[in-house]
């Protein structure tokens, strides 16, 4: 499984982008995406999660209400909408997939990852 994250870059405060990752090899299909991020100097955390097939997501509280985690299962694609982003959410952002039936906001239980793509939210 190959995962390519795409879609970073430098944002104002309050403003919006649209992180894609799309997977190709063997997928895991119907398995769990999922975003994490990675700020300088602190440890991976959890961002968002989702169900290739059949709905079921997950958010940290810190971007709830603020970022909306998709899919289009067709294009073996997962997207996480972020808006109104604050400084805060500077980071590496990852994408990653796992074997298992439930949904994980744990790091260690994904088994492959995408190589990062870089946010900077300004203030």
């Amino acid at each position: 499984v190959q995962l390519q994250a795409s879609g970073g870059g430098l944002v104002q405060a309050g403003g919006s982008l649209r992180l894609s990752c799309a997977a190709s090899g063997r997928t895991l299909s119907p398995n769990p995406m999922g975003w994490f991020r990675q700020a300088p100097g602190k440890e991976r955390e959890f961002v968002s999660t989702i169900w290739w097939s059949g709905g079921g997501t997950n958010y940290a509280d810190s971007v709830k209400g603020r970022f909306t985690i998709s899919r289009d299962s067709a294009k073996n694609t997962v997207h996480l909408r972020m808006d109104s982003l604050k400084p805060e959410d500077t980071a590496v952002y990852y994408c990653a997939t796992r074997y298992g039936a439930s949904l994980s906001r744990y790091a260690a239980s994904y088994d492959y990852w995408g190589q990062g793509t870089l946010v900077t939210v300004s203030s």
